[in-house]
């Protein structure tokens, strides 16, 4: 079995059938990628992932896939910096809108509060008047009966 890339040429071939993004799972054609190690003079030692059909029937210039390492991990990292900004910014939104339904929740009690407020005063104010006004109807009847008397 060679372990010598037939594209080592630097570009990974999964292109021919679409690219590959990340590490590589399987072939176009169904069958798993292994990570083998170049034995090229034009990338010694440089491992990649190659389709295990060709592995096994040593094929060369072909169309089935392979990828180099660090250009599969590159693509992951990628694709996990994406995603960790894509989640950042969830829970950004969702600390706002948590933030919001308090702001809510304590604009509401405060509304509450003061309206229970307003209607002690109000009930003290309706208590304050009402004695005025008795005390207003005592003094014209006392005047009344003075004026009557005199």
């Amino acid at each position: 079995m060679s372990n010598e890339s037939g594209n080592s040429s630097g570009v990974s071939s999964a292109r021919a059938r679409g690219r590959v993004v990340g590490v590589p799972k399987r072939c176009w054609c169904g069958e798993l990628f292994i990570p083998l190690m170049s034995k090229s003079t034009e990338n010694p030692n440089s491992r990649y992932f190659r389709c295990l059909f060709a592995v096994e029937k040593k094929l060369s210039n072909d169309n089935h896939a392979y990828k180099w390492v660090d250009e599969a991990l590159l693509d992951e990292i990628e694709a996990l910096s994406f995603r960790i900004g894509r989640l950042e910014q969830t829970i950004l939104a969702e600390r706002v809108e948590e933030e919001r339904k308090k702001f809510e929740e304590f604009e509401l009690k405060l509304e509450t509060e003061i309206c229970a407020r307003m209607e002690d005063v109000v009930s003290e104010a309706k208590c304050e008047v009402k004695k005025v006004l008795v005390l207003v109807f005592l003094g014209c009847l006392i005047m009344v009966l003075l004026s009557k008397v005199i």
